[in-house]
């Protein structure tokens, strides 16, 4: 038995029809089981508090749990590729930091492109980063810093927490926007740098305020400058490196990214969802404690911000000639 071709077109687009429909009636009725996200650093960092904060709002709002799965290594590229390759249908969700904007440029080879492969869903908050030194170096300010490090060039050992890491990338900012020669020592995260720092092997580390600013108050570090372009409520008589060093700023910054062709009824519907924990009073505390500048908008917002991210810090990569290790 064989049909018209008219016949044959009518039963096409019923099934296409039919396909968009199922698709669609999915997504509004999004998520019916528990969501995963996916955080490619770490427990304990400021990526995975905000992760973890985020994920308990999501669960309580929408009623599933959203579950949060640390999966290190590979300067994040290892959790990143699994999200990447993972079913476009909002139950596998990446947090998306600064990183990924360095490693589109920093790796020559990737298994995945993130503007290609992955959706932006919502920008979370953004972080400064504090340039913080031993009590032993023998300055109080950051113009005095910048002139010891003239004076000193190739001695002060700058630690951070990876090749590529926000804290080295700032770092190589300051180097190339400052003149200065710095020693780039890096770490398996920011905890071992800190323990360095703290110790006297190293100087100086830009490091990300959550979990640093205690060790200024103590006295056990000094700091010099933020690196925002506006001061950090967390060290609000601190001054911005840019305070000495115009057109300075660096920040690291988190948020929501699901795997490319995710229904954006879905990406719609997590957008709203972190656009409503960026206003409510308890969740606004929460990310004042780590320092965060709230990054309320769109997914065409947040977008944007890694589009420019990755063009900005692709020029330091190739600067500074920096290779992934």
């Amino acid at each position: 038995m064989t049909f018209p071709r008219r016949r044959w077109l009518q039963l096409a687009l019923a099934t296409a029809v039919a396909s968009v429909l199922s698709q669609s009636a999915s997504a509004l009725d999004y998520p019916t089981r528990p969501v995963r996200v996916i955080v490619p650093v770490a427990p304990g960092g400021g990526a995975d508090i905000t992760a973890r904060l985020t994920a308990q709002w999501l669960s309580e709002r929408l009623g599933q749990q959203f579950i949060v799965e640390n999966r290190p290594g590979g300067g994040t590229n290892i959790g990143t590729e699994a999200v990447a390759h993972a079913p476009a249908d909002g139950y596998t969700l990446l947090l998306v930091n600064l990183t990924h904007a360095i490693n589109a440029t920093l790796y020559e080879k990737l298994s995945y492109n993130f503007m290609r492969d992955l959706e932006p869903v919502a920008a979370i908050i953004g972080v400064s980063n504090v340039v913080e030194i031993h009590p032993s170096v023998p300055v109080k300010t950051l113009p005095e810093f910048i002139a010891y490090a003239k004076a000193n060039p190739g001695k002060i050992n700058m630690g951070s927490a990876g090749n590529g890491s926000s804290s080295h990338m700032a770092g190589e900012l300051f180097k190339m926007m400052a003149g200065v020669n710095l020693v780039h020592v890096p770490y398996r995260g920011q905890g071992p740098a800190m323990t360095d720092l703290l110790g006297g092997q190293l100087q100086v580390i830009f490091a990300t305020t959550p979990g640093t600013t205690d060790y200024v108050r103590l006295g056990k570090l000094r700091a010099l400058a933020v690196t925002t372009a506006q001061r950090a409520d967390l060290l609000p008589e601190v001054p911005t490196v840019a305070d000495f060093v115009p057109g300075y700023e660096s920040s690291q910054w988190y948020g929501i990214g699901a795997p490319k062709g995710t229904p954006s009824e879905i990406v719609d519907q997590l957008n709203q969802e972190v656009n409503a924990a960026l206003v409510d009073s308890k969740m606004k505390a929460r990310f004042a404690d780590l320092g965060g500048t709230l990054l309320p908008g769109s997914p065409a917002d947040f977008a944007k911000l890694i589009t420019t991210e990755i063009e900005k810090w692709g020029k330091v990569v190739k600067f500074a000639g920096i290779r992934a290790e």
